[in-house]
């Protein structure tokens, strides 16, 4: 046995009697490259996997409640105001629309309904509209609602939370050596502000971020570290999708072995929150998502996403299946 498949062992040992991996550890296991030691990683991801996660995948479906016209800076996202991307735009959207949206998510078994909103804050009037949806989808439907309407403030998250919504989404995107080259309007400390409050008032917080974006593997890890210290309990995986028109459309893709592998680490320096699937996904194959969801994927996103199109809740209710989880 290789002094890294036995170091992987050990890790895997300590996170399954319930201990965690330090920082550096978690770097060590994202410096791996060899193919035992790959083996080893994944093979520890899956078992933290089978034993510390419920074996229901847990589905999210989220309506863009107001399109482009963003003042951030973010190279890799098409609403940005920055960049000319074709993008659509448009103010809040109907509620009708909205309503049909939580209905048809609700009666096909998604457990989760989000409103995700352009710009760097929703508030006043914008704010009461969105937060009276998702009181209605919540009445109506008995979904469970959450919010991303990025950098609000304590009283902003109040009137959400008045609203029934008990979960809040607000991503770091990227470690934090890495986020000032791809964002220069707002930092990483801003949104650990935001999420503070959020948490502050009860909120359950989704955090995760994107991976492809010129990052190393040890920046993927140093993200995963870093979220541990906002207690999310769910970690939206990302993969970059090269938008057209923005900084990063010329990305080169990463590869489906290096998503599997970032998908482990965090599994390791996670053990117990949901990971979950959301953009860039289907640039996998139906392999790879299978893999992923051995390794540590237990979520997803499911349906049309923001700019980029997702998956069929029956496409999902089939793969949660054949990864062996119920839907």
């Amino acid at each position: 046995m290789s002094g890294t498949v036995e170091m992987v062992a050990a890790l895997r040992d300590r996170v399954l009697s319930g201990g965690s991996i330090t920082p550096e550890e978690a770097y060590a296991l994202a410096d791996i490259t060899d193919s035992e030691g790959v083996a080893a990683l994944r093979d520890a991801a899956a078992e933290v996997t089978a034993r510390m996660v419920p074996r229901t995948f847990d589905s999210c479906s989220i309506v863009n409640a107001r399109s482009g016209r963003c003042s951030e800076n973010c190279k890799w996202c098409a609403q940005s105001a920055h960049w000319s991307t074709g993008c659509d735009t448009y103010d809040i959207v109907d509620e009708d629309e909205c309503m049909a949206a939580a209905r048809h998510n609700a009666a096909r078994g998604v457990r989760r309904f989000s409103l995700v909103a352009s710009g760097r804050a929703v508030k006043g009037a914008a704010l009461t509209r969105i937060a009276a949806m998702l009181r209605r989808a919540k009445e109506e439907t008995g979904i469970s609602t959450c919010a991303s309407l990025g950098l609000i403030g304590r009283d902003e998250l109040q009137e959400l939370w008045d609203a029934g919504v008990r979960r809040y989404h607000c991503n770091l995107e990227a470690a934090p050596s890495h986020f000032a080259t791809l964002c220069t309007t707002h930092t990483v400390d801003d949104k650990l502000a935001t999420i503070a409050a959020a948490r502050e008032i009860g909120f359950e917080v989704c955090s995760g971020g994107i991976i492809g974006m010129g990052e190393t593997a040890r920046q993927r890890a140093e993200l995963a570290v870093t979220l541990r210290a906002v207690c999310p309990v769910s970690i939206p995986v990302n993969v970059l999708c090269p938008i057209p028109g923005t900084p990063l459309a010329d990305m080169d893709p990463i590869s489906e072995d290096d998503i599997i592998n970032t998908v482990a680490v965090f599994r390791m320096v996670h053990p117990t929150v949901q990971i979950r699937f959301a953009g860039g996904r289907m640039r996998l194959s139906r392999e790879a998502q299978v893999e992923a969801m051995r390794v540590g994927v237990n979520g997803g996103i499911t349906g049309d996403l923001l700019t980029t199109t997702g998956t069929t809740i029956d496409g999902d209710r089939q793969l949660a299946a054949d990864a062996g989880y119920d839907f």
